[in-house]
Formats: structure tokens, C-alpha cells, sequence
């Protein structure tokens, strides 16, 4: 099942009339149960709906890529998302990663309204897991 056909069922996808182009809302909380559906993964800790890294990995692409390609960064060498930089600049949580998302810092603007409710912590999910994975090629 393809990806928009997913967010389609579980309610998560809206139109935007105003710019002709989807926009997705994104619940980041994980529902209360004793244990993980089985479609969720363990991030440090916590779990998260794949589906939210998948809306992560999505908004990272529409948002953040450009500047960002592969966890790099085009503007500032030192400042990428890998995770030793991330460590070295004191951004080592997926919540200092949404901080940043959403309100920018340095010569970055924030995007909390450009990624939407949810949108910054979903892509600090995604962003984190490519961390810790050594940011594969997709």
C-alpha cells in the first residue's frame, strides 16, 4: 500500500485548497497500550509509529533536503545532521533536533508552520533514526 494511500486511511492527509498541494497533520504520540502495535519501531527508548518517520522522512524531503541532502549541510560545513556534529553542537535528542525544526537557530528559520502541528517532532524522529543509522543513501 503506497505511502499517501496509508495516510488516506488512517485520516491524515488534507488537501490544501489555498496551494493546490497536500498537507499532512501528524500526530507524533503513541498510543497508550501495554504493548507496540507491531508496525511500530523502539527509538531511543521510546516507541514511535512507523508511520511517523515515514511522515518525517516525507517532510524532510519536501523541507529540509535542500540544505540538508543526506544529513549534510550546504550553508554551514560543521553544522550537518550526522550524528557526531549533532553531538558536538549539543543537538543529541530527537527534542533538540524538533527545537530547531520548528524555531530555527543561527543562520536557520524556523519551519513550524511550513511542517505543520506534529510536523517538527516527526521530522526530528526521522532525522535522529537516519542519525543513528549513519544516514543510509535512500
Amino acid at each position: 500500500m503506497s505511502f499517501l494511500v496509508a495516510l488516506l486511511l488512517l485520516g491524515l492527509f488534507m488537501p490544501s485548497a489555498a496551494l493546490g498541494f497536500p498537507r499532512a497533520a501528524f500526530a507524533v504520540s503513541p498510543p497508550l497500550s501495554a504493548s507496540p502495535p507491531p508496525e511500530s519501531e523502539a527509538i531511543g527508548g521510546s516507541v514511535l509509529q512507523v508511520s511517523v518517520l515515514e511522515a518525517g522522512g516525507s517532510l524532510f524531503q519536501a523541507h529540509c533536503a535542500g540544505c540538508h541532502l543526506q544529513g549534510g549541510n550546504i550553508i554551514r560545513r560543521g553544522k550537518t545532521l550526522k550524528l557526531g556534529a549533532l553531538e558536538r553542537n549539543g543537538v543529541a535528542s530527537p527534542d533538540a533536533i524538533a527545537a530547531i525544526a520548528a524555531g530555527g537557530t543561527g543562520q536557520m528559520g524556523g519551519y513550524a508552520q511550513s511542517l505543520g502541528e506534529g510536523g517538527p517532532e516527526a521530522v526530528a524522529a526521522w532525522v535522529w533514526q537516519q542519525a543513528l543509522d549513519g544516514w543510509p543513501r535512500a
